[in-house]
């Protein structure tokens, strides 16, 4: 059965009926994201797209208040006719996951999801300000605000992003928003190695030049290997820091420098939605390590394919079938997440990597204070 509440009094009837009967539920949104985490122990379904619509919107305070139902592009639709928009460049995962439906805000804060600029701006809770969720009982809640201020106690905006549902089901989200960039150029740097690559990347993190994208495909659009990194600001701006840049990096080549809107747009795209993997056949894993280590893990694998983003600090990895790639990566620090995979494969190696005994006692500590019943997506987290 799926339960579609249309407003949030209807979502705590919902959920507090579920926890009287003690009956799961899969949280859904668009249903983009469903196969993402553990498989979901559950037999009744329940989606936020009931709950839809920007109910606050304004420009000159760089706030966006919407519904967790509310479809990512009509977000970003209405930031951009006011020149704005979501600092975190949030990923599409339907051609990964071969997954279909709309993306939402609220799935998008539910996984925090965010794509090449967080390494400059930080993750989607970093620009989260507030949330409105109903906890595991059918307790509607409020928390945080529509301005940035620190908070005592559990800072729940930050618990909820990237909770995938199990401390509760959002019912709406509120964002601090940046102007979009006017202008956007990318060097390009072709043939490096991926040792080379990722020196090339930190070394043009350390630089002035404000870089906001940089990632190396060992096989690019093209079939050759590609460096890429990112400029945006002001036309006159990013031109000169592009040049400074070039020359700060000259050791590695000389970079094409590829500036035109539709090219620049369409190949950070291919990074942010790991295009590259989409309808091949394989896993998907995600492994986060400092940038220098990245390398390191995909010769460990044997990978398939291999994406780097954020300097080479995450690594895409396509494996074969099957694959648990966490034993490989022993001795190397970080942490590996199953991404896409076949349902037994998800049943039988943990999603989410493993979490140190005290970090566990925590996390199962938080989820039987917000979801005493365990009826929030059993399962998805482990």
């Amino acid at each position: 059965m799926t339960l579609q509440p249309r407003s949030e009094s209807d979502l705590s009837e919902a959920v507090a009926s579920a926890y009287a009967a003690k009956t799961p539920l899969e949280i859904v949104g668009g249903g983009t994201r469903r196969t993402l985490g553990g498989p979901v122990q559950a037999a009744d379904t329940l989606s936020t797209a009931g709950l839809s619509g920007i109910t606050l919107y304004e420009p000159g305070a760089l706030t966006i208040v919407a519904q967790a139902g509310t479809p990512l592009a009509e977000v970003e639709a209405a930031l951009k006719a006011e020149n704005q928009r979501l600092p975190f460049e949030p990923m599409d995962h339907r051609a990964l996951l071969g997954t279909e439906g709309e993306p939402t805000i609220g799935g998008v804060v539910a996984a925090n999801v965010s794509g090449p600029r967080r390494f400059q701006v930080g993750a989607c809770r970093d620009s989260l300000i507030g949330v409105r969720y109903v906890d595991g009982q059918g307790t509607a809640i409020k928390n945080g605000g529509r301005v940035m201020k620190n908070v005592t106690g559990y800072d729940i905006v930050k618990l909820m992003a990237g909770s995938y549902g199990t401390l509760g089901v959002l019912s709406e989200v509120s964002f601090k928003v940046l102007p979009d960039t006017a202008h956007s150029s990318v060097l390009l740097f072709e043939g490096l190695s991926d040792v080379d690559a990722v020196a090339c990347m930190c070394a043009a993190m350390a630089t002035p030049y404000e870089v906001s994208g940089a990632a190396h495909l060992p096989v690019g659009m093209d079939g050759a290997p590609v460096t890429m990194l990112r400029l945006e600001g002001f036309e006159k701006s990013v031109a000169y820091r592009a040049g400074e840049l070039a020359k700060a990096l000259a050791h590695f080549g000389t970079p094409k420098v590829e500036s035109d809107p539709d090219k620049t747009a369409a190949g950070w795209r291919y990074i942010r939605d790991v295009e590259a993997f989409a309808g091949q056949p394989g896993d998907v894993w995600r492994v986060s390590v400092k940038p220098t280590d990245g390398p390191k893990v995909a010769a460990a694998v044997g990978a398939q394919g291999v994406v780097y983003d954020w300097s080479g600090g995450l690594v895409w990895l396509l494996v074969g079938e099957g694959t648990d790639i966490r034993p490989a990566l022993a001795g190397i620090a970080g942490h590996a997440t199953l991404i896409r995979a076949s349902a037994s494969t998800r049943a039988a190696i943990p999603a989410f990597h493993p979490e140190a005994a005290p970090l566990a006692k925590v996390t199962a500590g938080l989820r039987a204070q917000f979801d005493p019943a365990g009826i929030l997506n059993p399962g998805r987290m482990g």
